[in-house]
């Protein structure tokens, strides 16, 4: 998926997610569903994420500069940090809220808010659909949360029809409450991989013993060390590594960099810098297995 068809989407997304956050709100107020404005919270997140992912896609293009020299690529990341926390703090307000129904519960509307939630599961579903299969972090956190969203709206129509077939509102602040969990797991995992990208932990996915092995099967290479590998962003990554090779030409330790830079492309390593020597470090005779 090429980054003008991410914009687009991505602007579609933002201006359905905003319309129908403002139905969701009109709707919550009118039918007095605590799970309806909850998820409203939850939409406007999305609005707020969605909005950010697109700035951020548009920032990262800018060219590098003597001073940035990687760029802004890391914008997505901080991005993706901020919804973490905005999302935290939005599922504390849902508990406090279903905490308070619990108290003093109040007469709710379920034709009002069955029909707010059908609206809101078409949206959320079509929304998910469009965002599907991107390795951008911050995409991938929206499409987790409008995913999440949907599966919030089909879970408020199931409890508007059991509060006009029962007439027990209890449902609402319970459904809020499982809203909040749902808002708090997306949080974590957000946060979770944005730390792990900006204190330039090993990228997820990547068994690091297993690429070095890969490397020191290649023809010419004796050993590797002094490895470094981390993500500059959420699907670029980047590593240095000294290599030991006798083979002195320059011509023919091109060839062997070419081989590694070829092999670690599988690994979405794009880029990478190899220092080769023909005499091992003193540090290190040889490599050791790292603990991941």
């Amino acid at each position: 998926m090429d980054d003008k068809l991410i914009e687009r989407y991505l602007k579609t997304a933002i201006i359905l997610t905003f319309g129908y956050f403002v139905v969701e709100v009109i709707g919550g107020l009118i039918s007095g569903s605590l799970s309806l404005l909850g998820d409203a919270g939850h939409m406007f997140r999305d609005v707020i994420s969605l909005s950010i992912t697109l700035s951020a896609l548009k920032i990262a293009k800018k060219l590098p500069s003597k001073t940035k020299t990687f760029g802004y690529h890391r914008v997505e990341i901080l991005a993706a940090f901020f919804n973490g926390s905005l999302l935290i703090v939005i599922s504390g307000w849902i508990f406090r809220e279903a905490f308070q129904r619990f108290q003093n519960p109040v007469p709710i509307d379920s034709t009002v808010m069955f029909f707010t939630a059908f609206i809101g599961l078409v949206v959320n579903v079509y929304v998910a659909f469009i965002l599907r299969g991107s390795q951008d972090i911050n995409i991938r956190s929206a499409f987790l949360h409008v995913f999440t969203d949907a599966l919030a709206s089909f879970a408020v129509i199931l409890a508007s029809i059991w509060i006009f077939f029962t007439g027990r509102t209890i449902i609402d602040p319970i459904l809020g409450g499982v809203i909040a969990i749902f808002v708090l797991f997306s949080a974590f995992t957000i946060l979770r991989d944005s730390l792990n990208i900006l204190l330039e932990f090993t990228p997820k996915g990547i068994d690091l013993d297993e690429l070095v092995e890969t490397i020191e099967n290649i023809e010419g290479v004796e050993g590797i060390h002094n490895i470094h590998l981390w993500s500059l962003c959420s699907n670029l990554y980047v590593m240095d590594a000294h290599i030991f090779t006798n083979i002195s030409a320059m011509s023919d330790i091109e060839k062997i960099k070419a081989k590694i830079k070829k092999s670690l492309e599988k690994d979405n390593i794009k880029h990478s810098t190899l220092e080769f020597e023909c005499k091992e470090c003193v540090q290190k005779k040889k490599v050791e297995k790292m603990e991941h």
